[in-house]
């Protein structure tokens, strides 16, 4: 046979050999990665989380009544997320801390993120991302304080007022909507229905932003003088207008004039609402006189009547909103303050304020002996200081806010 032929055969045989043995070489190389990243999976690293959790305490589960003073949250359970690549690769079961602040391990590698968790006794809350918060915060429209420890304090409350506008939409009220926008805050609108046909975009802007939409009547009658027909028209006429206006129905109410007993408050059909803060801003058109006379009273519970068909008043609430949220208050709608109260709304029942003690006086009596229900409330009084008196239905109506003129949009 030829030498070059044999010399080739050689090569080749010495190739195939060499290969073979890298293969081999590759194989337990891949091997005895394999081997050691299951080793650690599943023996070094739970080993190491128990020996540097010993001192931490058992991880805490979870609980789904964190806020037992409140049983209608108690679905509210935190969700275990592990997708924060940052905490992924943390090993030490308990509390951690890096940039972004303070979070909690658990031992799965998972932590909690998204609400409420009782951790070691106490209430703690963190957000999307898995960190704790402090100060107060909102969950389902709820707000809850967190001290600089992330503890939860069930002893306070945040400040609470309800602003309540009567007689529009006007010329004005949507600059009074883009500034309660701007501060995150609501009122609540008791329009009238021949306004409300004039002005549908404030309307639904009321509606985007939050605000409660309310019913005064189409025209603001003295609805004592009315059948009852003609009082459930009023209202019905003004609700329909507004639901064509926005989709949405008015869901309470506020008599022309405050004036109402238990027929009159049966036949409008909502809740309806007085005041217990009267700025008399139609009778002084003063700015100034109207933010200062709600500053020097407002307090946690109180529902403020203003009127957002006169330039003053609003002009009065573009100060007084921000001024209120700096003081710590949150402006909310009055269904809104009653449920936080802890009040239920009844149709046919009317309402003045939601300070402590008229709540206790509420939850404390049946729905049958409500002083808010007294034959035309003493609240009368504040639209006509003349010689009108609770034993005379009929109230002057050119001591309302010239209602004549200024309570009818002109044309």
């Amino acid at each position: 046979m030829d030498r070059r032929i044999i010399q080739q055969r050689m090569k080749r045989k010495r190739r195939q050999l060499f290969m073979r043995k890298v293969m081999r070489l590759v194989s337990c190389v891949a091997a005895t990665v394999l081997v050691l990243t299951l080793l650690f999976n599943f023996v070094i690293s739970p080993l190491a989380g128990k020996i540097s959790g010993k001192g931490g305490g058992a991880v805490q589960e979870v609980k789904a009544e964190t806020v037992k003073e409140d049983e209608t949250h108690a679905d509210r359970v935190p969700v275990k997320n592990s997708g924060s690549t940052s905490k992924a690769g943390v090993m030490t079961v308990g509390w951690q801390e890096d940039e972004g602040g303070r979070w909690y391990q658990n031992a799965d590698g998972t932590f909690y993120a998204g609400g409420m968790a009782e951790i070691d006794g106490s209430t703690y809350c963190f957000d999307e991302n898995g960190y704790m918060q402090t100060g107060w915060v909102t969950i389902d429209g709820v707000d809850y304080m967190f001290n600089n420890n992330g503890v939860y304090d069930p002893n306070q409350h945040k400040k609470m007022v309800a602003l309540t506008f009567d007689d529009g939409p006007g010329q004005y009220t949507m600059e009074l909507l883009n500034c309660l926008e701007e501060n995150d805050a609501r009122a609540t609108f008791f329009m009238q229905g021949i306004n409300a046909q004039q002005y549908p975009d404030e309307i639904k802007k009321m509606k985007e932003i939050g605000c409660e939409l309310g019913n005064h009547s189409y025209d603001h009658p003295q609805l004592p003088t009315l059948s009852p027909d003609q009082v459930k028209e009023q209202f019905e006429k003004t609700s329909s207008i507004i639901e064509d206006a926005c989709g949405s129905r008015p869901t309470v109410a506020r008599t022309p004039f405050g004036l109402q007993d238990e027929d009159i408050l049966s036949y409008i059909g909502m809740p309806c609402f007085m005041w217990n803060i009267d700025t008399l801003d139609w009778k002084t058109k003063d700015a100034d006189n109207t933010y200062n006379v709600t500053m020097d009273n407002v307090s946690d519970g109180d529902i403020v009547l203003m009127h957002d068909i006169h330039e003053p008043s609003v002009q009065a609430s573009l100060r007084i909103i921000p001024a209120l949220v700096e003081q710590g208050y949150k402006l909310v709608t009055v269904s809104e303050l009653a449920r936080a109260k802890g009040v239920t709304l009844e149709a046919g029942k009317s309402y003045t304020d939601f300070c402590d003690s008229t709540v206790a006086a509420l939850l404390g009596s049946s729905s049958s002996d409500s002083s808010s229900d007294e034959e035309y409330s003493e609240e009368d009084s504040s639209y006509d200081s003349s010689e009108d008196s609770s034993e005379d239905v009929s109230v002057d109506s050119s001591s309302y806010e010239d209602s004549s003129e200024d309570a009818v949009v002109e044309e």
